[in-house]
């Protein structure tokens, strides 16, 4: 965590100070850089615009790849001494509901990332896709192109893939298909044989992948290595570029992915984000996927929030209703209840880049 002097009322400062919690270590830190940089290039462009409620935003960054009560603790910290003013990042949801008991309704929390759904916490702002909006249609096209009928779920051992893996039993049904196995297993696994094992015996034809990562680059090296490449597609709701070249271009045959934001995406609020990016911090920088450009959503949101509630009052923001919008990467994007909305895509992964099929 970067030190912060306490602070007083933020009304009375000149800089408005915002908890950046983001994953630099663990599975997730494959990504975590592009995370930093996207949420800097969002405040650096909002403070040459005048900044937010006539402040200048400051970043301190919190490492989210901690063990999640380690993070909300040192969360908690920063809000109780009054050194922040709002949290905003990507994290796992186990990282989320250890926050939300010991910040929510305190400070605004504006949540990143790709996640199960049904967050209603007061206080809690999502810009993040949910799997309703998301992995059902994904799986419904994908069934109707490719013929794919049996499903493994992947999972790593926590709320978000657990959640996720029962809303897929009701939507692989709807496609005439069946879940024929689900496999959970650490953050942080190595060994993939025993869970590539149970792939082939329940002779699956597509796997769904709710692995975070680093471990999602091990799983699908090891996919390829055994072969099932050539038999299974694999379909994430959490892959991003950076994760693509920790896995290798071998390895991707057959990968598809669904998400609101890629790299390659060829919309106009896309393209101009990519080259501001490129411009600000080089061609040499992390690539940013959806998961690192969520971050940049979520700053945007905070200060969308801040403006319309023209203070920083969490009571205020909640009843904003659906009156709170702005344009960025994604397009135009408008609050309904507490989660942006905004387009979906499917991808399919072709080496290094995704090449975007249709819009969900």
């Amino acid at each position: 965590m970067h030190p912060v002097a306490p602070r007083g009322n933020a009304d009375s400062s000149t800089t408005l100070v915002v908890a950046l919690v983001v994953p630099l270590q663990g599975p997730a830190g494959v990504f975590g850089p592009s995370c930093e940089l996207a949420a800097q290039l969002a405040v650096e462009e909002l403070n040459a615009a005048g900044g937010v409620l006539d402040q200048e935003i400051h970043l301190v960054t919190v490492d989210g790849g901690a063990p999640p009560e380690q993070v909300a603790t040192e969360v908690e910290a920063l809000v109780s001494l009054g050194a922040v003013d709002g949290v905003v990042g990507w994290h796992t949801s186990a990282v989320r509901l250890a926050l939300l008991p010991r910040i929510a309704g305190r400070v605004p929390y504006v949540y990143t990332a790709q996640y199960e759904g049904g967050e209603r916490t007061p206080g809690v702002f999502l810009t993040g896709e949910t799997d309703a909006a998301q992995l059902r249609p994904a799986m419904r096209l994908l069934a109707e192109a490719t013929g794919a009928r049996r499903w493994c779920t992947v999972g790593n051992d926590y709320v978000w893939p657990r959640v996720t893996a029962r809303a897929a039993r009701r939507y692989v049904r709807t496609c005439g298909g069946l879940v024929r196995d689900e496999v959970f297993v650490p953050l942080g696994t190595r060994d993939f044989g025993p869970v590539l094992r149970r792939i082939e015996q329940c002779e699956a034809d597509a796997v769904l992948m709710l692995l975070v990562g680093e471990d999602a680059a091990r799983f699908n090296r090891a996919f390829a290595g055994y072969g099932l490449h050539q038999r299974c597609l694999r379909l994430s709701t959490h892959m991003d570029e950076n994760i693509l070249l920790a896995t290798g271009a071998e390895a991707t045959e057959g990968l598809w992915a669904t998400a609101g934001f890629f790299e390659t995406l060829a919309t106009a609020e896309s393209l101009d984000f990519s080259a501001r990016y490129a411009a600000r911090f080089g061609v040499e920088a992390p690539v940013v996927g959806s998961l690192g450009e969520s971050c940049f959503e979520g700053v945007r949101l905070l200060a969308a929030l801040a403006e319309r509630a023209r203070s920083l009052d969490v009571k205020t923001m909640c009843a904003l209703g659906e009156t709170v919008s702005y344009e960025g990467p994604r397009g135009a994007l408008r609050l309904s209840g507490n989660h942006l909305t905004q387009r979906l895509y499917l991808a399919r992964a072709d080496a290094f880049e995704f090449h975007v099929v249709t819009q969900l």
